[in-house]
């Protein structure tokens, strides 16, 4: 009587359960001018647009806003920062760096794409491998860096 037509015809309805798990796609949020300190623990995607010092660990994505700024700890399976971040991170998946991001400190993660404009003074784990700057491979290296030879 009072329900969709299509519904009626097709016999499916939708529904709803409001269990304790985290819906897909929910995001939590924490809002531009919010301060916490403490340990975050999320169960979905989180986006970080006011201040966390602390830990955060999370089973889903973190973006951090351009207003969003982290001291401490993460541990997520991606990440996208456009705003600050110190402190160490590690990520599953993907780490993305936009071009208004500044973090400083030590970064583990398997694929990293920082844009250009970005601030990014870290030392770096990738895909399991200790990075290192091209100045200490030279300086370890005991041939030179270019040979040529006559003949």
């Amino acid at each position: 009587m009072f329900g969709n037509k299509k519904e009626e015809k097709t016999g499916k309805v939708m529904s709803t359960s409001s269990g304790s798990t985290a819906a897909s796609g929910a995001i939590n949020s924490l809002v531009q001018g919010t301060k916490v300190e403490g340990k975050i623990n999320a169960g979905s995607d989180i986006r970080i647009d006011g201040e966390l010092k602390g830990s955060l660990k999370c089973k889903g994505r973190v973006i951090i806003g351009q207003s969003g700024k982290i001291e401490g700890d993460i541990d997520c399976q991606n990440a996208i920062i456009e705003g600050s971040f110190n402190g160490n991170i590690k990520v599953a998946e993907t780490l993305t760096v936009k071009e208004t991001a500044r973090i400083e400190g030590e970064v583990n993660t398997n694929k990293l794409l920082v844009q250009p404009g970005a601030v990014f003074n870290v030392s770096c784990n990738m895909g399991g491998q200790k990075l290192k700057s091209f100045a200490e491979k030279v300086e370890k290296s005991s041939e030179p860096a270019l040979s040529f030879s006559k003949k």
